[in-house]
Order: C-alpha cells, then structure tokens, then sequence
C-alpha cells in the first residue's frame, strides 16, 4: 500500500514543475518533499524524478502514480462524505481557503459559530488569492474556498468544481483629503482618468478590474504603487501618494485624511464558495456554507 502524503507530494511536483514549488503549494520545505519522494521510490522500486541540469521530469512511472492518486483521492473523498452522512454531523478536518478582506470581513466569524456549533469538526483557514484558493480546492489542498470576481472580470471556474453565490462586494473610490474629487457625490471613470493609483499587480484580478474599467476611454491607468494589501494601500492614501479603490468587505476604519465617493457605475465584486463536486453530500461542506451564509455582513 503507497503511503497517500508521499502520493500528494508526488502529484504536486507534477503539478508545479517542480520540488521547490510543490514545496510552496503543500507548506512543506523541498528537502521534506524531496525525502517524501525518494522514500516513495523505495516503495515502488522506480525511479520517478529525473533530474538534469537543475530541471526536474517525472518519469512514465510517476506520471502513472500521479494520476492514480487524482482517482485515490477521489475515491476517498467520496467514502469521507458518505462516513458523514452515516454519523449525521460535520466531523473530521476541513480546510477553507479566503482571500484576506474576507477573512477580515466575515470567514473568521464564521469558523468560530462552526467551532461553537461542532465540536467534531477541525476547521482550518488558509489565506489565499481567489486563483490560488481554486488551486488549492481542485488540488484536495482545501476542502471549500471563498473566492470573487468584478462585475467585468468573470472567474473561470473548473467544471469539477461546484459554485454558491454569497453576495455582492460594492468599493468605492478613495481619495487623500483636498483631493480636487473629495468632495465630490460621485465620481467617474473619466473624472479618473490621469489619477495615479495605488492598485495591486498585474497577476492579481483587482488590476485586471481597473484596467478593464478605464479601456472604453483608451486609457490605461496609471499604477505608480503596485501594493498587494489594502491596509497598505490606504497608508500610502493617506500620505497622498494616489488614489484607489476600495471594497467595503473588511475595510475597517479609515485616517481622517482620507475620503471616500462612490463611483459611478458601481464597481462590484460577486463573492461565491467553490468546493469539489465529488463532496457535494459532505455535511461539513454544507455546515460550512450554512456559516458562510450566516456571517455575511453586507
């Protein structure tokens, strides 16, 4: 019998191309992956990893066990819900993954009314990126995630995933005091158009959003501040380094210096929970989402 951790560590070398980011993905450091791996050589008596040059290939034989292990957790995911429905209760470890403003904004509040509620359910919580976390849920890495997506920017959703929609995320403009803007009802794209902003990079969603927002004007927007927390945004607001957008999910309080307008078209975000489809019968999954549901504050 394989050992299944050594399995995972195997699969997740096949998925990110290599030890040091199966390493990342798994929480591990790559001389436990890298161990986990040789011992599973031993196991099977085949060599799994080429290594050349730097570069790591799966061999014929760890690609067959990589992708026995996709149907092994599958099968066992499968047994773990219908365990659950015998016993009729949330039990066992379930991982949620959240991108920071909802961990802020209600998935904290959440686990805890779970932890109050069920006792026999071990709740975890990663924090992660919407494109992350669907990694992660596909992977078997998370059991549920809360992710979002903008109003024109649609998340592309796996078909073995299955979706729930929490609600709807409304952000508005921020503006440092004296701002020309600041005291204005409402602002537009176009009143926007040569601001520079404080945003986040290019390979996260919410950049993808403002550079959408601005493209019927043909202009791109100025991000001179590519800063990945909003709390970090909002320092920088306030010194009067730009302008941004905020979310109201998790916003907290805001520095005096700073002033707040809608924009108009609202700018939105749909937050939704994504778990595999294979537990939709897990009662810990719908307990889950029953919380989510509960906590949403907005």
């Amino acid at each position: 019998m394989f050992d299944l951790n050594r399995l995972r560590a195997l699969r997740a070398v096949a998925t990110h191309g290599s030890v040091t980011g199966a390493a990342a993905a798994l929480g591990y450091t790559p001389s436990a992956v890298s161990q986990q791996i040789a011992k599973l050589e031993r196991e099977t008596g085949s060599e799994l990893l080429d290594r050349q040059g730097g570069k790591v290939e799966l061999t014929p034989a760890a690609w067959l066990l990589a992708e026995a292990t996709d149907e092994v957790v599958a099968v066992l995911e499968r047994t773990r819900s219908r365990l659950e429905e015998q016993r009729d209760q949330p039990t066992g470890r379930l991982v949620l993954a959240a991108f920071p403003t909802a961990c802020r904004g209600f998935t904290t509040a959440a686990l805890a009314g779970l932890a109050g509620r069920h006792q026999a359910l071990d709740c975890r919580l990663v924090e992660s990126d919407p494109n992350r976390a669907i990694s992660l849920v596909v992977r078997g890495e998370a059991d549920l995630a809360v992710v979002h997506d903008w109003h024109n920017t649609p998340l592309t959703l796996p078909a073995s995933l299955s979706v729930a929609e929490l609600g709807e995320d409304i952000a508005d403009v921020a503006l440092p005091e004296g701002h020309p803007l600041a005291d204005r009802d409402v602002v537009t794209p176009y009143d926007l158009r040569e601001e520079r902003w404080i945003g986040q990079g290019p390979e996260a969603m919410c950049h993808e959003w403002l550079v959408r927002s601005f493209s019927g004007l043909g202009v791109e927007p100025d991000i001179a501040y590519r800063i990945e927390e909003y709390a970090s945004q909002v320092s920088l607001l306030a010194a009067g380094l730009g302008v941004t957008i905020l979310p109201r999910l998790g916003r907290g309080a805001l520095p005096p210096t700073v002033r707040v307008v809608p924009m108009q078209p609202a700018p939105s975000r749909r937050l939704s929970a994504v778990w595999r489809s294979q537990a939709d019968r897990r009662p810990a999954i719908h307990a889950t989402l029953a919380a989510l549901r509960e906590h949403w504050p907005i």
